[in-house]
């Protein structure tokens, strides 16, 4: 690094939901000297999770006008070990692999590998969703960029939408779904007894579904991650796996995961990313979802 160069921090982060799928890319630039911040933030259509942290790091250091010293830090690991440990090799093979075969989106790495030449850039991994407020502004802005491909007007004709809810605290819980169906809303709810908040995001997508005929072709909109992933991207895996996670433990909540799955298999179900994303229907779910709990509690 050069004494005389301006001193820059960079936080980048990327991804597509699904994967692939529409993506966001985000970077916030910090100038030592001037302590200004600087944010930047894009999106694509159609992508990948790796492709979009490239492209993250990529036009982070493009924005930079001068050679600079850089401090980079980035909780993607594909990105960091792609740029420490591999680029070195892929230019000397002509942007091959050792053993032959093409670099997954070398188009990205062939302009990420100029782009740094210009700087002296010390690498750094940062651990995702771990209380670091410039990683968690930069995954803010890039989870933005993907809810833009989610606005009403770039959604597909569904037969049906179905909205999740659930409140627990302790050993009560309550849900609340509403299925908009055929023109009508309708709200329903239960509650449970010692049901975690993942058994009962479960379940009030079981009750959903059930409200509506197969084959129906249903957009669900729910906050929980762990019911996402598991109807998108889990669920296949463990019924081939026979029930079984990939480190070979028993998969929690199987009789609800078996249920949810028989409906899935019935419909074409669409769980868009609620992240980012102003959904009215949430909050008058949230406290017929909190009259439940409490209704539970206090029997």
């Amino acid at each position: 690094m050069s004494a005389s160069q301006p001193e820059v921090t960079i936080y980048t982060d990327g991804g597509a939901d699904p994967n692939p799928g529409p993506g966001g890319w985000a970077a916030i630039l910090i100038h030592s000297k001037s302590g200004s911040v600087k944010e930047l933030s894009g999106g694509e259509p159609e992508t990948t999770n790796n492709r979009m942290e490239l492209t993250a790091a990529l036009q982070a250091l493009k924005s930079l006008r001068a050679a600079c010293n850089v401090k980079f830090y980035t909780d993607s690991e594909y990105l960091r070990h792609g740029i420490v440990d591999q680029l070195p090799g892929w230019k000397l093979n002509g942007w091959r692999r050792k053993k032959g075969g093409s670099i997954p989106n070398v188009d990205l790495w062939q302009q990420l590998s100029a782009a740094i030449e210009t700087h002296a850039i010390e690498w750094q991994w940062v651990k995702g969703h771990a209380g670091n407020r410039h990683n968690e502004r930069a995954d803010e802005l890039a989870t933005a960029e993907i809810a833009k491909h989610y606005s009403a007007d770039r959604l597909s004709p569904v037969d049906a939408e179905i909205f999740l809810r659930v409140s627990s605290v302790g050993a009560n819980g309550g849900w609340a779904a509403l299925v908009r169906h055929a023109g009508a809303d309708r709200i329903i709810s239960g509650n449970a007894r010692g049901a975690t908040a993942n058994q009962l995001d479960i379940l009030a997508a079981i009750e959903a579904l059930r409200a509506l005929p197969p084959p129906s072709h249903v957009r669900a909109w729910s906050g929980s991650d762990y019911l996402r992933n598991g109807a998108t991207q889990w669920l296949l895996g463990w019924q081939q796996q026979g029930w079984k996670t990939k480190d070979g433990h028993p998969v929690k909540n199987r009789q609800a995961w078996q249920d949810l799955a028989g409906l899935l298999a019935e419909r074409i179900v669409e769980w868009p990313p609620a992240k980012g994303i102003v959904i009215p229907e949430f909050q008058r779910l949230d406290t017929v979802a909190r009259a439940e709990m409490q209704r539970k509690s206090a029997r």
